[in-house]
């Protein structure tokens, strides 16, 4: 099994050291895991610095792999931070720097972040869902070097109420963009842990994807302590088998690998 999200102390939201999540994640018979540490520039809250030593991340992901050769791969992945006049910078950061797995995710809308609530004031919860979607969608359009989306729908995360509308016009302009170009999405399975009714996206946007062609998809955790790593993995291995999704993929060098979902259930069983 692989977990295709999860963060270290090299994340400015979290402080677990790599041994700990790796010395876990064999405890779990995981046989590889992909580290994506957050790249956000000009995060709003000034408390926070999401900016990576990717130079200290890059010799620490080495050391952790000649450490533990023969017992777990690990792959060296980041989770950029997209908003939409930030893109140039993330262009040059590929330029420069070389990762196996990229999420695209959006953390800030209307250069607010989601989590503190301050792009949600003064908006409806459809107004705040509509404008967060245009927003990714603009980003997707003017930027490609990632692999996947990061849960999808985060937005509905930070709103008590759910909004009246399905949005399913704008995310299917998002999928019929990333498809063609051989991107794919993630399972983001930390919705459960936020009391949401599954993981990110919904299952609804899961069969929507699927419905227009997309089969790239990757199964992560979004942990950021070691105690939640592949958290309902095998239910959602489950829901994506029921759904009609025969693969899940890893990525070396961005490069995708893909593993039945048959055979991982029944490595999980």
């Amino acid at each position: 099994m692989f977990d295709y999200h999860i963060h270290s102390d090299f994340s400015a939201d979290c402080s677990t050291p790599m041994e700990k999540t790796i010395e876990e994640a064999i405890r779990l018979n995981l046989k590889e895991i992909c580290f994506t540490e957050h790249i956000d520039y000009e995060y709003p809250d000034p408390t926070i610095d999401f900016d990576l030593d990717v130079e200290g991340y890059n010799r620490k992901i080495l050391e952790m792999r000649q450490a533990y050769s023969q017992e777990i791969i690990i792959k060296k992945g980041v989770e950029i931070g997209v908003q939409p006049h930030l893109l140039d910078q993330y262009r040059s950061l590929m330029k420069k720097e070389v990762f196996d797995f990229v999420i695209c995710s959006m953390h800030t809308t209307e250069r607010k972040d989601l989590h503190s609530g301050d792009f949600f004031e003064g908006k409806t919860v459809d107004e705040a869902y509509q404008i967060y979607y245009e927003e990714l969608l603009y980003c997707v359009q003017n930027y490609d070097q990632f692999n996947i989306l990061g849960h999808l729908d985060l937005v509905k995360r930070y709103t008590q109420e759910r909004s009246t509308q399905d949005f399913r016009e704008i995310i299917s302009e998002i999928f019929k963009i990333i498809i063609p170009r051989g991107q794919g999405i993630e399972l983001n399975t930390s919705g459960y842990r936020y009391g949401l009714r599954g993981g990110m996206p919904s299952k609804d946007i899961l069969q929507q994807y699927k419905q227009l062609g997309g089969e790239i998809i990757t199964l992560g955790s979004d942990s950021h302590i070691e105690t939640t790593l592949g958290y309902q993995f095998q239910s959602s291995l489950e829901l994506l088998d029921a759904i009609g999704f025969t693969y899940l993929a890893t990525f070396t060098k961005q490069k995708p690998t893909f593993h039945s979902i048959n055979d991982l259930l029944q490595s999980v069983k």
